[in-house]
């Protein structure tokens, strides 16, 4: 089954903790400190693959996550950084937010790659908190969390012209004439299921990717049947061929036909409209010659070219495919979807470090900075309490604690780790 839609969970990894650690030695019993930093946590990374069609293995396994960073060690080791998860995804795929609905990346050549979630950074040692003072610091800082996010990987067939029409017309039949490409046959009344890439060779060095797009039905734009599903896979192509059953074996109307495709495709995309087309006037060994005439006629006046066909005997197609590929070569290459997503560069005076609110005559004290500040210290260890408690005044903390009317005696909680008793 062709799978071209997946929602995965990335998590990259968390940076190691700095260490406290003290130089012991022979001769040097009580030495300064001396606790490395924690290593960087790896990064998710997802990458284009020119090998894989589809998105199919993600149907198994939905939770990806990087390695952590190494904890730092003593005389200074900085612990080892965690190794980065390549996720590999097939050439066009586009890669979405799922909470924003922002689009990430559009990956369409191979090697293509884009970082998803960032690596936590590592923590600094006690190395870094020795001053003239304070000799022996007994506490490091911990590393930050890694990014993590739901995504949603979504695959648009990468192919230079598309094959559009109503089921039955003779799409799939095309295909396999001018491809290697094989796809199921037969007298179906209902739309392929899935998508179709064929290669179609003009010679050494020169080729162009054909899709057979599954038929559309009327109302397909509003999502009838799988609309939104095939409709999405023409928008990469450069052209397409619209191929229209002018026999009316089934007892519709060659030209009734072209109008309802192409009004399909305005409400899906205005967009999508305006891409070149060129008709297929399929099953002529079945066609009134009249009949023909009237239709070629028909799309003529409405300034397109029409190539008489029969895509079961050959007859016609060698003409059509050279005209297609001429036109190709001129056409620029389709619209490459940019991040909508700016990188954010961390830097604590652009974010709200903490937040103070009055919960029950209790004051809490949240956010990111709070939290972070919170897992380096050692609240067993005087010189770390003190370290502690001159941040808080430095950030601003109790300032905004005094401005929210605390008094002496009042409680204060800090994140979801910790109370104290207000003392000015």
């Amino acid at each position: 089954m062709f799978i071209d839609i997946a929602e995965i969970y990335v998590k990259a990894g968390d940076g190691g903790n700095g260490a406290v650690s003290f130089r012991r030695e022979k001769y040097i019993p009580a030495g300064g400190p001396d606790g490395g930093d924690g290593g960087d946590g790896g990064c998710v990374i997802i990458t284009a693959d020119k090998h894989l069609r589809t998105l199919a293995d993600f149907r198994y396994r939905r939770h990806y996550k990087a390695e952590r960073g190494q904890d730092g060690g003593s005389k200074k080791c900085t612990g080892k950084r965690g190794s980065d998860l390549i996720i590999k995804v097939p050439c066009g795929t586009i890669i979405k937010d799922k909470e924003t609905g922002l689009i990430i990346a559009d990956l369409v050549e191979d090697g293509q790659s884009e970082v998803v979630a960032k690596g936590g950074i590592g923590g600094k040692g006690n190395v870094h908190f020795a001053t003239a003072t304070r000799q022996a610091p007994n506490f490091a800082k911990n590393g930050t969390p890694g990014e993590e996010r739901w995504i949603i990987l979504e695959l648009k067939l990468l192919a230079d012209v598309g094959l559009i029409g109503f089921p039955n017309v003779g799409k799939s039949t095309l295909l396999a004439q001018v491809s290697s490409a094989r796809p199921k046959i037969a007298n179906y009344h209902f739309t392929t299921l899935s998508p179709n890439l064929g290669v179609v060779s003009m010679g050494e060095g020169e080729s162009f990717v054909m899709a057979d797009i599954p038929g559309l039905i009327e109302g397909a734009h509003e999502g009838v049947g799988l609309g939104h599903d095939f409709l999405k896979h023409v928008e990469r192509t450069r052209m397409l061929i619209h191929v229209v059953d002018v026999a009316a074996l089934d007892g519709r109307n060659p030209v009734d036909d072209f109008h309802v495709i192409n009004r399909e495709l305005r409400e899906y995309s205005s967009e999508l409209a305006e891409r070149p087309q060129v008709i297929a006037a399929n099953k002529i060994d079945a066609a009134d010659d009249v009949a023909l005439k009237e239709f070629t006629d028909a799309m003529g006046e409405l300034g397109y070219d029409v190539f008489p066909i029969s895509a079961a005997t050959g007859q016609g197609v060698k003409e059509l495919i050279n005209h297609v590929y001429e036109q190709v070569k001129k056409l620029p290459e389709p619209v490459v979807y940019m991040s909508e997503i700016p990188e954010v560069v961390y830097r604590a005076e652009e974010e709200e470090p903490f937040t103070v609110e009055a919960e029950n005559d209790i004051f809490v004290v949240d956010g990111p900075w709070i939290r972070d500040l919170l897992r380096g210290i050692n609240f067993d260890d005087r010189e770390s309490l003190q370290y502690f408690q001159r941040a808080l005044r430095r950030k601003g903390v109790i300032q905004a604690l005094e401005d929210k009317g605390i008094k002496e005696g009042d409680t204060v909680r800090i994140g979801d780790e910790m109370e104290f008793e207000y003392i000015p």
